[in-house]
């Protein structure tokens, strides 16, 4: 509920289109700037994407509207910001499941090549869970657990090839586990199941959970990144796994924006990204903000895509 009021009390504040500069760079919009997001309405990157809009629109002087265009994963609405020209006035929020669709999917468009970072938008840990009747009370335990009853841990995902079971998998590389994955159509009936009992462990966001973690219905034994919630362990400190992954969320234009483009659209989210009333609406999906430079993003998703490359070969993770 504070997470929808707070958003509610941002949308409705009146737009002052041209009392504010554009960011550094020299370019102005002439017309409206629509921001495709590639999933259905009311999920994270709506959360991410909906203020964010609203901010730009009173830095840049033109109307910011956000376009759902669900679909294949997010392949549909990408595959269509890929095809529009590249002059600012369109562009895409999306999060790191556009990286794993990059391993497990044929899409029409290159997830490097076709695109140009803006900015890095927010970064959030994902948790790791446990039904409260499962044995292993913390990460150690778990992973001890794991590594002497191989094939008897059973996990969930939103579904294969998605980011939660791209994580997961990472996880049982580094730490040498194999467990068992029961994939999930989307991660409310995975939460469901953990807290019934039919699976043992499930890494997933606090936005994701936050009922049943709340509700002390679920054990929450670690988060796989720092910024998680207060008293919980992060992975690598108490294990030495080289283990780190987080959630991230975008903001991305076609290929062959102009430098003067990606300029005025970086400073802009930049300064809209440090304002108070983002923060405490980002703070609803367990995220922060995280702005980026361009060049800084690109190198991390290249990084990304990388190490799910090398994650769906050790799991047997195919592209459909």
């Amino acid at each position: 509920m504070r997470r929808r009021t707070a958003l509610a009390a941002l949308l409705a504040s009146p737009a002052i289109a041209s009392a504010q500069p554009a960011g550094s760079g020299g370019w102005r919009p002439d017309r409206p700037i629509r921001i495709v997001v590639p999933f259905p309405p009311g999920g994270s990157n709506d959360v991410i994407a909906r203020p964010l809009a609203e901010k730009l629109q009173l830095r840049l002087g033109q109307p910011v509207v956000i376009e759902n265009r669900p679909g294949a994963g997010g392949a549909i609405g990408a595959a269509q910001v890929a095809q529009a020209a590249p002059d600012g006035h369109t562009l895409m929020v999306t999060s790191s499941s556009f990286a794993a669709s990059a391993v497990v999917q044929r899409t029409p468009y290159d997830a490097e090549q076709s695109f140009e970072p803006i900015s890095r938008l927010a970064t959030a840990p994902f948790v790791v869970l446990t039904n409260p009747g499962f044995g292993p009370r913390d990460i150690q335990s778990l992973i001890a657990f794991a590594r002497a009853n191989p094939g008897r841990v059973d996990y969930g995902s939103s579904g294969p090839g998605g980011i939660n079971h791209f994580v997961t998998e990472f996880f049982a590389l580094r730490a040498g586990l194999r467990m068992n994955h029961v994939p999930y159509r989307g991660m409310p009936p995975a939460v469901t199941d953990l807290v019934a009992g039919h699976i043992q462990v499930l890494i997933t966001t606090v936005a994701s959970a936050s009922g049943p973690m709340r509700e002390n219905r679920v054990r929450t034994i670690a988060a796989t990144a720092p910024g998680g919630p207060a008293g919980v362990p992060v992975i690598r400190d108490v294990t030495g796994l080289d283990y780190e992954a987080a959630i991230w969320w975008t903001l991305f234009a076609p290929r062959g924006l102009p430098p003067e483009v990606s300029r005025a659209l970086n400073a802009a989210t930049s300064a809209a990204l440090a304002e108070p009333d983002i923060a405490r609406i980002y703070e609803g999906e367990g995220a922060r903000p995280a702005p980026s430079t361009p060049a800084e993003f690109a190198e991390a998703l290249r990084a990304e895509i990388v190490r799910f490359r090398e994650v769906a070969q050790a799991a047997n993770i195919r592209p459909e």
